[in-house]
């Protein structure tokens, strides 16, 4: 189960205060867990200062450790599963799950296949996550917490979600519905087979069959983009919410890297097709 636990990151976006980054590394590693990514840090060399040290209290390996990424999109590129933790509700977004539901479902997904990795994924102290940064991830999750008083530091939040995937990672005999896991993951939607009924999860070594990871699935929507204002049924002057719709639906569909392939090759038929209709400095 190491390996699984060794496959788990929790990311932070644009922390701004010292002490929640460390309080944060002593979180994650009193749950077994090591990889800290911290995103477009708003405090120069967050994990280096010296409150961050001392909230870590122990967790120093775990600060040291930390890496930075400019942007949320390079903390997921190899991430094939992310869980964006928010309290507040969207009008447009990814399927939400409790944390206890998405520990499942992360657990699920990390035994389906060897090469899966999950995210957690908190927003800034003050604010939280933005839509865009939420587009990025594949479920919402959110702590049923004291709904008159639902506020909770990132950090502690965390702790929280450590927590989940822990005891989600250790008792694997949990049922999760079949329909809830991301086909990606390796279930086969079979009945009687991984749906809590004690058998053992089937996985593939074909290589296409693996979940695809946010990067090439972030490179497979800017395609798609590409190919749909190619055909002109995007109109980039009139956006409206096309995009946006097309990022969650991929993203709830959890692709294989064989789907990726495919629906890359539809975008360049689209735009191949679309350059033999309206040649280059002909009237569209």
């Amino acid at each position: 189960m190491t390996l699984a636990f060794d496959r788990v990151r929790f990311v932070m976006t644009e922390p701004s205060h010292p002490g929640n980054v460390g309080s944060a590394a002593r979180a994650i590693k009193t749950m077994g867990f090591m990889e800290l990514a911290l995103v477009a840090p708003r405090t120069g060399e967050i994990s280096a200062q010296p409150e961050a040290i001392a909230l870590a209290s122990g967790a120093a390996d775990v600060l040291d450790a930390a890496i930075l990424y400019p942007t949320l999109a390079d903390a997921l590129a190899p991430v094939t599963l992310a869980f964006a933790m928010t309290a507040r509700e969207r009008d447009l977004g990814p399927p939400t799950l409790d944390i206890r539901e998405a520990a499942r479902l992360a657990a699920s997904h990390l035994a389906g296949h060897p090469d899966a990795r999950v995210a957690i994924v908190v927003g800034t102290e003050r604010s939280g996550l933005t839509n865009a940064q939420i587009a990025l991830c594949h479920r919402v999750c959110h702590i049923p917490a004291n709904p008159a008083y639902s506020s909770l530091n990132v950090a502690q939040a965390l702790q929280l979600a450590a927590w989940e995937v822990r005891y989600a990672l250790l008792n694997p005999s949990g049922a999760v519905p079949v329909a809830a896991l991301p086909v990606a993951a390796g279930l086969p939607n079979a009945p009687g087979v991984g749906a809590g009924d004690g058998s053992a999860i089937r996985t593939s070594s074909d290589p296409g069959r693996r979940p695809a990871s946010s990067e090439a699935v972030q490179a497979l929507i800017t395609h798609l983009e590409q190919a749909l204002e190619a055909v002109k049924f995007l109109d980039p002057a009139h956006p409206k919410k096309l995009m946006p719709r097309m990022r969650h639906l991929f993203g709830r569909s959890a692709l294989t890297q064989d789907e990726v392939d495919m629906w890359r090759g539809v975008c360049t038929a689209m735009i191949a097709t679309a350059h033999r209709a309206y040649p280059p400095g002909k009237p569209g």
